[in-house]
């Protein structure tokens, strides 16, 4: 065992360990999340997928629950097949995978067959497609919006208003970006990984110069957003530029009530 496997490998232990002391007929078990690629922190915890049998599993067999076992810090995902593939399907719409990674790119810790088999390269054949396009109004909808709070950014205000302001427009900068790429989101960390990802494969550095500018425009003391508003306005070039005139929204009329 090498000092870059150890990690890993006590992560493995620990994770089985749990599969099966809460559930020894479990037809399978996944360690994924931080921890299966290699991208842990000293708070990381352990993402344990557990898959149950569902002609055995009864009312309430599908949860998740945070907990500590063997002094790790561990979310426990509980599913049967349907569940899984109810939750990948969620996810796609959401461009937010987490239950296909947590299957598709889980390290195994249990089972096997052909039905477990087929429901990883389910997963993984998720994953590699990549989310749906977004649509022509929803794409409207997220330039508009991103002009919006770049205005906002440049006339100023209180800082905390401006600190704000500026991480939401971070955050509608890199998910545009990645729409235009074709890939997925993620939510905190997950967006800055998705994001550095696709940097790589582009050998690009627009991560890197969006978190420079965000860093400038939540400056305590003196702010300045003039550098994260030109970031924004170039992958704002990518779809059209800036949406603010003429910008129309259809609502959705309210739903009918019957009368008393």
């Amino acid at each position: 065992m090498t000092d870059s496997r150890r990690p890993l490998d006590e992560a493995v232990s620990i994770a089985r360990g749990l599969a099966l002391a809460r559930h020894p007929d479990a037809r399978a078990a996944w360690l994924g999340g931080s921890t299966a690629s290699g991208t842990t922190t000293p708070t990381s915890d352990l993402d344990v997928t557990v898959l149950l049998d569902a002609a055995r599993a009864g009312p309430g067999s599908v949860y998740r629950e945070s907990l500590h076992h063997d002094g790790r810090p561990v979310e426990l995902f509980v599913h049967v097949d349907a569940s899984v593939r109810h939750y990948v399907a969620k996810d796609t719409w959401r461009r937010r995978p987490t239950m296909a990674r947590l299957v598709g790119e889980g390290v195994r810790l249990l089972g096997g067959g052909a039905d477990v088999e087929a429901l990883e390269q389910h997963c993984r054949a998720v994953l590699d497609a990549g989310p749906p396009d977004l649509d022509a109004a929803a794409l409207e909808a997220r330039r508009y919006a991103l002009t919006d709070q770049l205005d906002d950014l440049a006339g100023g205000g209180p800082g905390v208003e401006v600190a704000a302001t500026a991480v939401a427009a971070w955050t509608a900068a890199l998910e545009l970006l990645l729409v235009v790429h074709g890939r997925w989101w993620g939510s905190g960390k997950w967006l800055a990984r998705e994001a550095v990802a696709l940097d790589a494969d582009l050998g690009t550095d627009h991560t890197a110069s969006l978190h420079r500018a965000l860093a400038e425009a939540t400056a305590p003391g003196h702010p300045n957003a003039r550098r994260l508003i030109g970031e924004c306005d170039d992958i704002l070039g990518l779809v059209g530029g800036r949406r603010w005139g003429g910008y129309r929204a259809t609502g959705e009329p309210p739903a009918a009530t019957s009368g008393g």
